[in-house]
């Protein structure tokens, strides 16, 4: 595809007009500095505010101004089954089936209460397996979950690593290392896009294999970097569980609320051990307030407090706007539009860098990661300095995420014209 790209702002402004999605950058607010739009490419990290989110979000006030605690069954949306109106266009999103998503707490909490229910080592089968250079969260959760069961994190955590030389991780290196763990392992915990590197795991092959060497291996993924950013059949793959942030590509707040996927075939499972609370109980039982915790069908039995109204009202501002695209419309203009920003980065006077996201596609999101060979940071402050909003990464890592619902080309070109001219 780099072949029919152009280095012109007139071919970027072509690309601009004939954007079947260019209006939906009009129901985004673009942050800018003396009259002038930024260069935001910074939705990996903290998406942009839909302007609709206020309209949701002023709704849910309202109500609890003028109604207080009776907005719980007499709100426009009763807060009660605040949830359930966000359930539907969640399983769209990830590839699931309604039983098998819900939307509760933060991402980190969500992890560990899965890793409670879906990591139970034994003796013999003990190791997690997960990504060299994985989201800290990540790392803190599997070596806090693997000392909890009493095991040591240098023994029981085996880490996937590139070869050396290279930045991402080889799928045939992991299918190997599978097989060379496959009668140890408990569970196979992966970012399903690496935020350092960008790189995009094969989340259906890694899962089949894993399913295919042992039943007793348990597969799951962060897909904080992945959800709203790249197409995910979560159910199709036969993926154990999964958990997400809705605060990055999903454009729904700083600190917005999470989502959780858990696979149909353990939606009746009561006897998995989880750590439980009243809204994870039985909907027809749940206010009888008796003894005896009985889990509702599917990932909602997994809640355990209710509804964070506010942070969901933000959030079902942002998935109604996905509803109405579709990830088929966002992904094809997302590998056009980072595929743009890759061949003016390749082709430009400038040479001092590298680009370690995979060039294959089917590896990527929107995010590329530019290491810099020397005076990186310079060069990001000289960046931030020039109107970009882009994302640093110790060591030496810049992080340029152009998200297809409310970037342009000429957002683009003039990040290329910025990055080789600074």
């Amino acid at each position: 595809m780099s072949t029919t790209y152009q280095a012109t702002a007139a071919f970027a402004a072509n690309l601009d007009a004939t954007d079947e999605l260019k209006d939906y950058r009009n129901r985004f607010h673009i942050p800018s500095a003396n009259g002038k739009s930024l260069i935001y490419f910074c939705g990996n990290s903290l998406g942009l505010q839909p302007k609709s989110t206020r309209a949701y979000l002023e709704q849910e006030l309202t109500d609890w101004q003028n109604l207080g605690v009776e907005g719980h069954l007499h709100a426009k949306n009763p807060w009660l089954y605040y949830h359930h109106f966000l359930t539907d266009a969640t399983a769209r999103l990830v590839g699931a089936k309604p039983i098998e998503v819900v939307v509760m707490n933060s991402l980190t909490v969500n992890l560990n209460l899965l890793m409670i229910s879906f990591y139970r080592p034994t003796a013999k089968r003990n190791k997690i397996m997960m990504e060299y250079m994985a989201f800290p969260s990540d790392q803190y959760a599997v070596e806090n979950q693997v000392k909890f069961h009493g095991y040591n994190p240098n023994e029981a955590i085996i880490e996937l690593m590139p070869r050396e030389g290279e930045n991402c991780i080889r799928t045939a290196d992991i299918l190997a290392k599978i097989d060379e763990h496959k009668d140890e392992l408990a569970l196979i915990m992966i970012g399903g896009v690496n935020y350092y590197t960008g790189q995009l795991f094969d989340m259906a092959t890694i899962t089949s294999h894993a399913k295919n060497c042992s039943s007793d291996i348990v597969v799951g993924y962060d897909l904080a970097h992945a959800t709203g950013n790249v197409k995910m059949d979560l159910h199709d793959w036969n993926v154990d569980f999964a958990t997400w942030c809705s605060y990055k590509y999903l454009n729904s707040g700083p600190g917005g609320t999470s989502g959780v996927f858990v696979h149909e075939k353990h939606a009746e499972n009561n006897l998995l051990p989880r750590l439980s609370g009243w809204w994870g109980n039985d909907e027809s039982t749940r206010f009888k307030m008796q003894k005896g915790f009985i889990p509702q069908q599917g990932a909602a039995g997994w809640q355990m407090s209710n509804a964070q109204v506010l942070s969901m009202a933000a959030h079902r501002a942002s998935l109604a706007i996905f509803d109405e695209v579709g990830m088929d419309k966002l992904i094809a203009k997302s590998k056009l539009l980072t595929g743009y920003l890759e061949f003016l980065l390749l082709n430009g006077k400038r040479k001092d860098f590298k680009i370690i996201t995979p060039e294959d596609v089917a590896q990527r999101g929107c995010q590329l990661s530019i290491v810099m060979n020397e005076n990186g940071k310079k060069t990001f402050d000289a960046l931030t300095q020039n109107g970009v909003i882009a994302d640093w990464r110790e060591p030496d890592v810049i992080r340029v995420a152009p998200v297809p619902l409310y970037n342009t080309f000429e957002d683009v070109y003039r990040f290329a014209e910025i990055f080789h001219a600074v």
